[in-house]
């Protein structure tokens, strides 16, 4: 059960990958969060947008929760990367603004807006995150090469390292816990353990339509995801919904399996059980899990590149849930975290 990233197959197999590592220095690595709406001026919750340095999420609502603000208060609508220059919302009751004092520190953490809101910020309150990364040693026709495809026949959406933890023992743990069906620990530990196979299920799922020539083809019981509203739907006659998907307007999605969600039928159904059956395991396994779907593959956008001294500036937008490995491999045609082991689920 432990994932090999790099086993995974490209989508620009045939074109050479370039550029030699990420992260030299903090700076070459930013990310901003892009909310699905803003702060209403007025409202119980203070909206913070933070600029933090060398920080995990986790770090700022510990340094909140040190000031005073009860954790149960504080939202976040996702985490960002701890070795990277990052901007993302926060929220904590409008009661606790004065223990922002103490909240700033040089270098490390900045309040760049506030806002008053009528609701604390969620998981997955957000649109997606825009970044900008340094990929040192890159050459730009060979990069520029790699995102033209990628614009034109999307990116394939595996889960990238950090879903994984330390050398990528999560889905271990997590296949003990369906074992056994019980185990110690905090719920959110064990949800989040059982997720992590949940999404090397997924990465092996998208990985073998990759090599059966079904990235922008469809099986038929396959459930599409249409990119531009995201309804689904399924897929009756493949005949008629592939030029659809080779034009990038709708994509094929994979089962995050659970309860309560769009189930496959017929041939994408069976396709699905064999991958379960890989790793001995059945859809009962996952009957205590909210299931999903999660298209294979997402539009790039915004996608443009910068050439610079030592390498290329790499600057793309992707959706909530996406990860920007999964863009940085395809161009570097490696793990582009190999080295990071510290690296925030």
């Amino acid at each position: 059960m432990r994932p090999d990233f790099d086993a995974l197959p490209y989508l620009t197999e045939d074109l050479p990958g370039t550029g030699e590592r990420i992260r030299a220095e903090l700076e070459h690595f930013e990310v901003e969060e892009v909310p699905a709406y803003l702060p209403a001026g007025e409202g119980e919750h203070l909206y913070l947008l933070v600029e933090k340095r060398g920080l995990t999420t986790r770090d700022l609502v510990d340094r909140l929760v040190a000031l005073g603000v009860p954790e149960v208060g504080i939202g976040v609508a996702g985490l960002k990367d701890k070795h990277a220059v990052t901007r993302q919302w926060l929220s904590i009751p409008a009661r606790y603004e004065k223990a922002l004092q103490g909240f700033e520190e040089p270098g490390k953490i900045r309040i760049l807006k506030a806002g008053r809101h009528k609701n604390k910020l969620r998981t997955g309150h957000l649109k997606g995150n825009r970044f900008r990364v340094f990929v040192m040693g890159a050459e730009p026709e060979k990069a520029e090469a790699i995102l033209a495809r990628l614009r034109e026949r999307g990116l394939p959406n595996y889960y990238g390292p950090q879903r994984f933890g330390l050398y990528g023992k999560n889905p271990e743990k997590g296949l003990e816990l369906i074992q056994k069906k019980k185990g110690r620990g905090k719920p959110w530990l064990k949800r989040f353990l059982i997720g992590s196979v949940q999404s090397l299920l997924f990465n092996e799922y998208l990985a073998e339509r990759l090599r059966q020539g079904l990235y922008d083809r469809f099986l038929t019981g396959d459930v599409a995801k249409k990119h531009a509203t995201g309804g689904e739907f399924l897929v009756e006659d493949p005949a008629r919904e592939n030029p659809r998907a080779q034009a990038l307007e709708i994509s094929a999605t994979g089962p995050l399996f659970g309860k309560k969600y769009f189930e496959a039928e017929s041939e994408s159904r069976a396709f699905e059980d064999e991958i379960l059956a890989r790793f001995d395991l059945s859809r009962e396994d996952f009957s205590a899990r909210r299931g999903a779907r999660r298209p294979i593959r997402v539009p790039l956008e915004e996608a443009h590149l910068e050439p610079a001294e030592g390498g290329v500036w790499l600057s793309f937008f992707l959706p909530k849930g996406s990860y920007a490995t999964s863009l940085l491999r395809e161009v570097m045609k490696k793990n582009p975290e190999a080295s990071e082991a510290d690296a925030e689920p």
